[in-house]
C-alpha cells in the first residue's frame, strides 16, 4: 500500500517520541501489505475498526489512534490523524471525516 503522508506519522512521533517505534512498525508494515479487503486490514491489525469510511488502527497498546481512508482498490492509505487517545475520546476528528462520493444515477438503456 502506498502511505500518504508519512509526514503526519513523524510530526506525532516528534511531539510524543514514545510511539515513534510502534508508528514506524504501523508504516513499514502498511507499506508492505497488499490488502484487497477489510479482513485483509484485520489480519494484519485485529484492532482496527472502520467508522464510516474511516480506518482506526490502535496504535501503542492502544494508546494513540492513527486515523485513515484506506482506498484498497487504489492501494493507498491516505492518514488523516494521529492521535493520543484523549484527543481520539473527545471526537473532534468525526467532523473532519470524508463525505461519501453520490452515486450518479444509471442512465435508462435506449431501446432499439
Amino acid at each position: 500500500m502506498h502511505v500518504i503522508s508519512r509526514k503526519k506519522l513523524k510530526e506525532f512521533a516528534k511531539a510524543h517520541p514514545a510511539f515513534e517505534t510502534a508508528l514506524e512498525s504501523w508504516y513499514r508494515l502498511v507499506k508492505n501489505a497488499r490488502w484487497t479487503n477489510f479482513a485483509d486490514i484485520r489480519a494484519d491489525y485485529p484492532t482496527a475498526d472502520q467508522v464510516g469510511n474511516l480506518t482506526v488502527f490502535n496504535i501503542g497498546g492502544n494508546k494513540a489512534r492513527l486515523i485513515a481512508v484506506v482506498m484498497i482498490k487504489a492501494g493507498k492509505v491516505y492518514v488523516r490523524a494521529v492521535l493520543t487517545h484523549p484527543e481520539y475520546d473527545r471526537g473532534s476528528w468525526k467532523a473532519d471525516q470524508p463525505k461519501p462520493k453520490a452515486k450518479a444515477p444509471k442512465k435508462p438503456k435506449e431501446e432499439k
